[in-house]
């Protein structure tokens, strides 16, 4: 029996290191890092982004055909997987657009606007990984999901948060400088 032969036939898998994952995994963490960059800045600086969300739009669109690029095997595969996330990503785009139309852009301030085009950019990015089949794609969209009432209720407590702040550091701090004057004051 040759055992050579059986060696060969095992597949060869790359050790899992930073830099592999980086590599395989580099497309959904810039759509998650842009995402979370785009949250955390909104929640920041309290100013809606809402032109960020739409240039985000269609680079998810793009990232999405980039993903399955391979998987679509003929040229009819990959026009179709072209198509349906252009169709897609338009939809999702002309959804925002409605939402500054003068008559609803006069309901909504700046704030609830920006969060309903992140809501919408969850959505279709949710969408377009279930449609793609592309389950890192769906957890991108669940994230930006769970962002939306994450900023509202960050703007909305941003008082209570800095007094829990306050609180913490005032029940946390006498005794870090009792525990630092410990040692100056036992006798040696």
């Amino acid at each position: 029996m040759d055992t050579s032969q059986s060696d060969n036939s095992a597949p060869v898998t790359p050790p899992l290191s930073p830099a592999n994952l980086l590599k395989r995994e580099w497309p959904y963490l810039l759509v998650l890092v842009l995402a979370l960059f785009g949250i955390a800045f909104t929640s920041f600086f309290r100013s809606p982004i809402t032109l960020y969300w739409i240039v985000l739009a269609p680079l998810i669109g793009v990232i999405c055909v980039v993903t399955r690029w391979r998987d679509a095997h003929d040229r009819d595969g990959r026009v179709r997987l072209i198509w349906t996330q252009a169709l897609h990503w338009a939809a999702v785009l002309l959804a925002m657009r409605l939402m500054f139309v003068a008559d609803v852009s006069t309901m909504m301030n700046a704030d609830a606007s920006a969060l309903a085009v992140l809501t919408l950019l969850a959505l279709g990015t949710f969408t377009a990984g279930v449609h793609i089949e592309a389950w890192r794609i769906c957890l991108v969209g669940v994230i930006l999901g769970v962002g939306v009432p994450g900023i509202a209720w960050l703007e909305q407590s941003a008082l209570f948060l800095l007094l829990v702040a306050l609180v913490l550091v005032a029940i946390i701090a006498p005794f870090l400088w009792r525990r630092r004057q410990a040692p100056h004051s036992r006798p040696g």
